[in-house]
């Protein structure tokens, strides 16, 4: 891939492809920001070349245009943060000034962003607004949709990646080449039918699986096991026992936990006690943490691997009650003498809630993205970069 520093963009129009897909509050305020910061060396950089910028984002997943999910309180924090105005427009203009921002309403308003087919002439229309097409959108890098894939094809040699996407590729090479072993990884999560393909790949990549969190019970319930009231998905049963089957196969440990915190109700103020998983969780009551000894003999097993990998919360660490596996872990985790790397969504949410970030070798922009790159090893975005400089 070209680098955004390999473009000559000095008062050029660059159409700047960024992930604003920021969590919202009820009221529709920012909740965090993580997202819009990432994307600002990018942005100054082109600034400081005197370029114009015309930023591409999507928020959420509307049924056509949703005033709710607009970007315009993105548009907002964004101007605050660069000291500028930045106006969120439904159509960009090509007459910009040099060292203007704008922001173009959300992408995904236009069914044609995620599904091309339905028109190939969107892409076509977003880029006639540019003379340079770059991309910093790693948290959307595992989509085909027309402003990451197809857009490419209409900047021959004018495309390359952001500083983000570098930075992301980059935390993630030595996890899928040559990691320093033992390469371990704590997957967690509600559902195993979102993670199955990630955690077939992980069994042939690492040294020791652990796997904690709402898919921890389908699981259980493969082996036998009662789990009450538990989320679990049944129509992944067979799944899970393949999934163990192959780790007794392959020699890799799978480790689930063995001690769970369970309650009578998904409520913070529910009663609660703390069994051993393998007498198995009574009716009416369901799983929403690890137990402080799955917390003791992880954390352990910890101390012994020089690469981590760590995707999903292991409890329902929104309800304070129920956070102290995943908090115990981030702790953990964040205290080694390794390369930690925590794959985006909401084990970044966690994170930033107990304020552990900065132990951290990297945390991931992109949830579903890290995991499609670790699974194949190269994501739609990024191959869409990669052919456009090959075809040069």
């Amino acid at each position: 891939m070209l680098s955004l520093e390999d473009l000559p963009v000095k008062g050029k129009r660059v159409l700047l492809r960024l992930d604003l897909n920021v969590p919202l509050n009820s009221d529709g305020t920012i909740a965090d920001e993580t997202r819009i910061v990432e994307a600002l060396p990018s942005i100054q950089y082109l600034l400081q070349k005197d370029a114009s910028i015309i930023i591409l984002s999507h928020l959420g997943r509307p049924k056509g245009v949703d005033p709710t999910l607009s970007l315009k309180p993105i548009a907002h924090r964004l101007g605050k943060l660069l000291g500028k105005p930045v106006p969120c427009l439904d159509k960009a203009s090509t007459n910009l000034t040099p060292g203007s921002v704008i922001l173009l309403e959300n992408l995904r308003f236009n069914p044609a962003e995620e599904k091309p087919s339905l028109d190939p002439h969107f892409a076509e229309q977003l880029a006639e607004c540019g003379d340079y097409y770059v991309d910093d959108a790693f948290g959307a890098a595992h989509r085909d949709h027309s402003s990451i894939t197809r857009i490419c094809t209409h900047f021959p040699g004018k495309c390359a990646a952001g500083f983000l996407l570098q930075k992301e590729v980059q935390a993630f090479e030595p996890l899928l080449h040559n990691p320093k072993r033992p390469f371990y990884a704590v997957v967690g999560g509600s559902k195993i039918s979102s993670k199955i393909g990630v955690l077939k790949a992980l069994l042939k990549k690492v040294n020791a699986l652990f796997i904690g969190g709402g898919m921890a019970y389908t699981f259980f319930k493969a082996q036998g096991v009662s789990i009450g009231e538990s989320i679990h998905e049944d129509d992944q049963l067979d799944e899970a026992r393949a999934l163990l089957e192959l780790s007794h196969k392959s020699q890799v440990p799978l480790f689930l936990p063995t001690d769970l915190v369970i309650a009578d109700g998904y409520k913070e103020d529910a009663r609660s006690q703390t069994i051993s998983a393998q007498e198995g969780i009574p009716d009416g009551w369901q799983g929403m943490d690890i137990g402080p000894k799955t917390v003791e003999l992880w954390s352990f097993a910890f101390k012994k691997c020089h690469t981590l990998f760590w995707n999903g919360p292991v409890g329902v660490f929104e309800m304070r009650r129920f956070a102290h596996g995943t908090e115990s872990l981030a702790r953990s985790i964040g205290a080694l003498d390794a390369q930690t790397v925590v794959g985006g969504g909401d084990s970044i949410a966690a994170i930033n809630q107990f304020h552990l970030g900065i132990n951290f070798s990297h945390l991931s922009t992109g949830g579903g993205a890290s995991l499609e790159l670790l699974e194949f090893g190269t994501l739609p975005g990024i191959e869409a970069l990669e052919k456009n400089q090959s075809a040069t």
